[in-house]
């Protein structure tokens, strides 16, 4: 028998995977392979490195989106002098309007609108988080003047059912579902009624995710397991912070058998979505495109929003050299944003002096 373990070490020795046990710890029967001893080792291997990547996954839970800004100048200041620092680098978009429209003249304004904590507050239960009747007026007074997108994590037709205004892009699953004004729209240069899906292959393993972590996070109490579509939220907002390692870790446990999938992280929320290469920047880039603005220097996109995965789309503007940027964020976080809203109040002011803004100009022109 000791003769035949060391055949079978010696031969797993000259593969090469002899370093990631002793021998010691290698009692391999008979029938087992070296196929089935690398297939032992690799499940040590990661039950071993799992643990890192959970303890990983709950430090970023706690940190939420975007990150504070963290350096050396910074963290032992109060903070009232970092959030002043701050705001010099990312001021209020009200206190600049006049600056940002000045920036528009000779440009079409496109508006680009995240849902959760842009529009509607944050709220325990995602499923009631309603826009207020003041904002949904708003917003159909913007889009009345400027092209004007909603774009969210959440699921196109379950955002939709929030807003219900039929003239607006709709862009769910962090841009993978996109979808034009389902009536004439006097902005659109291209196809009538975009229809977009980068990622329909991946519905069906999507739906298995779903109902994996329905299941597998069941006793965990405050777990919200949303289906959107094209990715998977698991909100962990109402889930005790002692509970987070046991969250992450039924999470990773499902992850693990869908390489095509990657995890991502938003405010409270764990986000599976396939590996493909599309996110709210490039959901901003196939808009400008479907409005025949792809190569446009006529154009100003203005994107708002407060989340990780708006910092997608925030970079892409800073990229372009076109456009701003607005973090909603009572927080001095890091961002690729130009400037900062404090919460989904400010951003209904700054939309109604956009508005008020472009209908004295429109009279002015008229007047002229």
């Amino acid at each position: 028998m000791t003769n035949q373990q060391n055949v079978v070490v010696l031969d797993v020795i000259s593969r090469g995977v002899s370093n990631v046990l002793p021998r010691s710890s290698l009692p391999v029967p008979k029938s087992f392979s070296p196929q089935d001893l690398k297939m032992l080792l690799m499940k040590r291997f990661e039950a071993e490195n799992g643990g890192a990547k959970i303890s990983a996954w709950v430090d970023s839970m706690r940190a939420s989106s975007p990150t504070r800004i963290k350096s050396s100048t910074t963290a032992s200041l109060p903070e009232t002098d970092d959030t002043s620092s701050w705001i010099v680098h990312h001021p209020s978009a009200l206190s600049m309007f006049e600056q940002i429209v000045a920036a528009s003249k000779g440009k079409q304004i496109v508006m680009f609108l995240d849902y959760d904590g842009t529009l509607s507050p944050i709220v325990e239960d995602p499923d009631q988080a309603f826009m207020p009747k003041e904002m949904r007026a708003t917003v159909r007074d913007v889009a009345r003047y400027f092209p004007t997108a909603i774009v969210t994590g959440r699921c196109r037709d379950k955002v939709y059912s929030f807003v219900k205004l039929a003239g607006l892009y709709y862009a769910g699953s962090h841009g993978m579902d996109i979808k034009g004004p389902s009536k004439s729209c006097k902005y659109k240069k291209g196809n009538q009624g975009v229809l977009f899906q980068a990622a329909s292959e991946f519905l069906p393993m999507i739906d298995e995710v779903y109902k994996d972590l329905v299941e597998k996070t069941k006793s965990i109490p405050g777990t919200k397991v949303e289906n959107n579509k094209f990715c998977v939220s698991v909100h962990f907002r109402c889930v005790d912070e002692k509970s987070w390692a046991a969250l992450a870790e039924q999470v990773r446990s499902v992850l693990n058998h869908y390489p095509k999938l990657k995890l991502t992280q938003g405010r409270k929320v764990l986000e599976i979505r396939p590996t493909i290469k599309w996110d709210k920047g490039r959901a901003l880039e196939f808009l400008l495109e479907s409005l025949g603005y792809a190569n446009s220097t006529n154009v100003l996109p203005v994107y708002i929003g407060d989340d990780r995965s708006d910092e997608d789309a925030f970079k892409v503007l800073r990229e372009r050299g076109q456009g701003f940027g607005i973090l909603v964020s009572k927080l001095p976080k890091e961002t690729n944003a130009s400037y900062s809203l404090q919460e989904p109040s400010e951003v209904k002011e700054f939309l109604k002096r956009l508005v008020d803004w472009k209908k004295m100009s429109q009279r002015a022109a008229k007047c002229a």
